[in-house]
């Protein structure tokens, strides 16, 4: 079922992203990333921290690129809250494990890290929601999002159209 469904998601995403614009004589029709691969990524990742790693990223027509990232988040290590401000939106397939996710409202003790990235201790009067293996979450970029609560570790794929071309090809 998990293979059926992450095989679903890339097709299509790729058939959205194809039908927007012709690809350039010299892309690939489609990139595959396989379940095979995927678990073997995540299965990789350190499991002392969370860890957002590419699996992959193309570029999709000249104009933006998307990437495929796999992400371990321990139970012990929630995390504060995040607010990218950019235009790349996240979309969330959760593989495994249970959590309560925020999104929207205010951050609490918003702190600038970076020209991009906002983190905080929290969220209030975001929208809560508990998800689980299957679920798919779609981030705008310049939302608040946060894990407020971990019942278990994590592992779940974040899919990031990227109109400004800041993510690297890998």
């Amino acid at each position: 079922m998990k293979r059926i469904a992450v095989s679903g998601l890339i097709i299509i995403f790729a058939g959205l992203t194809a039908a927007q614009t012709p690809a350039p004589a010299t892309l690939p029709f489609a990139t595959d990333v396989t379940a095979e691969e995927i678990t073997k990524f995540i299965d990789a990742l350190p499991k002392d921290r969370v860890s957002d790693r590419p699996i992959r990223t193309v570029e999709v027509t000249g104009d933006y690129r998307v990437g495929v990232y796999g992400v371990f988040r321990p139970k012990e290590l929630p995390g504060g809250s995040n607010l990218h401000q950019v235009n790349t939106t996240e979309i969330y397939f959760m593989l495994t494990g249970y959590a309560t996710l925020v999104t929207g409202g205010s951050m609490t003790d918003a702190k600038q890290e970076n020209a991009n990235w906002v983190r905080g201790s929290g969220i209030t009067n975001g929208v809560s929601r508990r998800v689980g293996p299957g679920d798919v979450i779609i981030i705008p970029g310049h939302t608040p999002h946060w894990f407020s609560e971990l019942e278990t570790d994590l592992s779940y794929l974040i899919f990031r159209p990227d109109p400004d071309n800041r993510i690297p090809l890998q």
